[in-house]
């Protein structure tokens, strides 16, 4: 990060020496100020990195890895020098001790490439050069985070809709146990038809629905009881009486009709 963005990082506040958790809490924390600084959208898991488990700490670094090949296309600065910007961090100049140092004490210089003239030829004298390094392009990395932002919308939109499908299914399935525990009730077996209606036109803030329905069925019974109540005997023996006094008052009358007629032909 420092070599690809100059005098970003606050090297002084790097401990190249860090041992302890907290020492190392310390260096994530100002990698992360960095990441800010520059509006790079990528959350340290500092928690899982300071335990030192390998694939924790791999694919952090292949993060890296890729985020520093898309800005630099893979070409560092050859002024960059890393020796002299580890001098100002605690535990630097400690570090640099204990690697081994070349046998030859001058310091290597990397040469700077020339630009390649070539011949004129017969046709042209034309002369062609090597490009010199451009600067750094954030278009590939701003694409890839517009990317990343995309599938978390998208994700938070499957887990809304996941959240209201299961609290549709819960709703439902009361609904069904309801009906279920409504028709083992004792007595019930034959009208359960207002009564599961109402179960299923409930909505989810009807409180008691099954109390409801039972209480629905208790009315029902008690009405059709009525209806099919037989009749008591005595009601019954008035109405054979006054059925067989019309039968007696019809027979007399047809004999005086039949006597009338006979007269009326022997005269």
């Amino acid at each position: 990060m420092d070599a690809i963005y100059p005098n970003v990082v606050p090297m002084h506040k790097v401990n190249y020496d860090a041992k302890n958790e907290y020492e190392m809490i310390q260096n994530y924390k100002v990698l992360q100020d960095v990441f800010d600084k520059l509006k790079i959208a990528k959350h340290i898991e500092v928690n899982k990195l300071v335990k030192g488990r390998p694939l924790d700490n791999l694919e952090f670094m292949q993060w890296m890895k890729r985020y520093c090949d898309t800005i630099s296309k893979g070409v560092i600065d050859p002024s960059y020098n890393p020796v002299e910007r580890r001098n100002s961090s605690k535990g630097g100049k400690e570090m640099l001790k204990k690697c081994p140092q070349p046998a030859a004490s001058r310091p290597r210089v990397q040469p700077r490439a020339q630009p390649v003239i070539s011949k004129p030829t017969a046709g042209s004298a034309r002369t062609t050069a090597i490009r010199a390094p451009t600067a750094p392009n954030t278009s590939d990395y701003q694409l890839f985070d517009k990317q990343v932002q995309e599938l978390r919308e998208q994700i938070s939109d499957h887990k809304l809709t996941i959240d209201s499908l299961e609290k549709e299914r819960d709703f439902y399935f009361a609904k069904l146990r309801d009906i279920e525990l409504l028709c083992q009730t004792p007595g019930y077996a034959t009208l359960p038809n207002a009564a599961v209606l109402k179960i299923l036109y409930a909505t989810e803030d009807t409180e008691d629905i099954l109390d409801q329905a039972r209480a629905l069925l208790d009315g029902n019974g008690e009405a059709e009881a009525d209806v099919s109540e037989e009749k008591e005997p005595a009601d019954d023996f008035e109405e054979a009486e006054e059925a067989a006094q019309d039968e007696e008052v019809f027979m007399n009358g047809s004999s005086d009709v039949t006597a009338a007629m006979s007269t009326v032909e022997v005269q």
